[in-house]
């Protein structure tokens, strides 16, 4: 096959870029640039897709003997995924930019781009799972599965990409058991990039200070933090910086009444106020989605399922089900939730919600909303 081979500049892609050339594909080798400030280089072992990274890809292409080149998706990046980022805080919800940046940027500009110039596949290092199976009828599928690397399983942020995409996909470290087995596989193949530290955070966001990224781009908007019974406890610059379930940075100058710890509840875009309470009013049992991709015909009713709402977080045992997306008459799927055995705590509107059977993806959703289907005393 016709292979190309994303390579972020990490040791991750430049293995799944060697093992794509040893399992005999022709393979080339493709940097997305994302970013066209000329002055973007890692603070430490932040962000990711840098012009530092640009030259470790070209490195490892050079070891492997492989084509390489540098995509400009810089543009598509910041219309896509940076926009969705800003409209997502600033509507008071919670984005993850990594769901979307593997639904805009690499499973949909980077793959569409690569099967119009005839590549077969695209090949990342992410770690996941892809399982063939064949039915009696000869009929061929593919399923997403968890990564057997637990503390690096990207499942959860690949479960956008749904079927179509995944059908002309290659995880090849797939069977890898952890990253230190990834890093002697560099090593051994002489891939320079075999001890660089892992990229973390927000790879837009390369200083890792969201809040300052947001009040740049949005501005400073002040405003008021109150109380669930409405009473002022203190200010804000911008409501928009502020997430469900947040402890810290809340800037209160007094405690609560009873001494207890407080959270953000409720973000109200629409007065520009966040609401602080007790943790007690975080758990939820119920949650709804919209946006749903299913890999699996999710069929009528409900069905046993695990959930899970944050990249690692530990999924719960549910029931879910297919909805009609409220607001919408084209077709699209909702998602339907309810926990069986134990609640959430701090699901937020804009989050991943995603659907397990044991390691297997089922499908995805975008929270719209969680709530608990009894109020909880305070």
């Amino acid at each position: 096959m016709r292979v190309l081979a994303a390579m972020s500049g990490g040791v991750d892609s430049a293995v799944a870029a060697a093992l794509a050339v040893e399992a005999g594909h022709e393979v080339v080798g493709v940097h997305m640039a994302l970013s066209r400030n000329r002055d973007q280089f890692r603070t430490g072992s932040r962000g990711c897709c840098s012009i530092e990274d640009a030259g470790d890809a070209r490195r490892a292409a050079d070891v492997l003997g492989i084509p390489y080149y540098v995509w400009d998706l810089s543009e598509r990046f910041e219309e896509t995924v940076v926009a969705d980022f800003l409209s997502e805080y600033e509507a008071g919800r919670t984005p993850n930019p990594c769901v979307r940046c593997n639904e805009h940027i690499k499973f949909e500009a980077l793959l569409d781009k690569a099967t119009a110039l005839g590549f077969d596949a695209v090949a990342t290092g992410h770690y996941a799972r892809i399982v063939t199976r064949e039915a009696a009828d000869g009929t061929v599928s593919r399923e997403l599965h968890r990564s057997p690397n637990t503390e690096k399983d990207q499942s959860y942020v690949l479960a956008v990409m749904g079927p179509d995409r995944l059908r002309r996909a290659m995880f090849p470290l797939g069977g890898f058991a952890s990253k230190a087995e990834v890093r002697a596989e560099a090593e051994r193949r002489g891939l320079s990039v075999s001890a660089k530290p892992d990229s973390y955070d927000i790879c837009f966001v390369a200083d890792g200070d969201t809040r300052g990224f947001l009040r740049s781009r949005l501005g400073s908007r002040p405003g008021e933090v109150v109380d669930t019974d409405g009473h002022v406890v203190g200010d804000h610059d911008g409501a928009y910086a502020f997430t469900v379930g947040q402890r810290k940075g809340l800037g209160l100058d007094r405690p609560a009444p009873d001494g207890r710890a407080r959270y953000v509840v409720d973000v109200r875009t629409e007065t520009n106020t966040v609401v602080v309470g007790p943790a007690e009013l975080l758990s939820v049992d119920r949650i709804a989605g919209t946006g749903a991709v299913w890999f699996t015909e999710p069929g009528d009713g409900w069905t046993d399922a695990e959930v899970q709402v944050r990249a690692h977080g530990a999924p719960a045992p549910a029931q879910v089900r297919a909805t009609a997306a409220a607001g919408t008459d084209d077709g699209t799927l909702g998602l339907e939730i309810r926990l069986t055995e134990r609640p959430l705590r701090g699901v937020a509107a804009g989050q991943s919600a995603v659907v397990y059977r044991g390691t297997q993806v089922l499908g995805q959703a975008t929270v719209s909303r969680a709530w608990r289907e009894q109020p909880v005393r305070t």
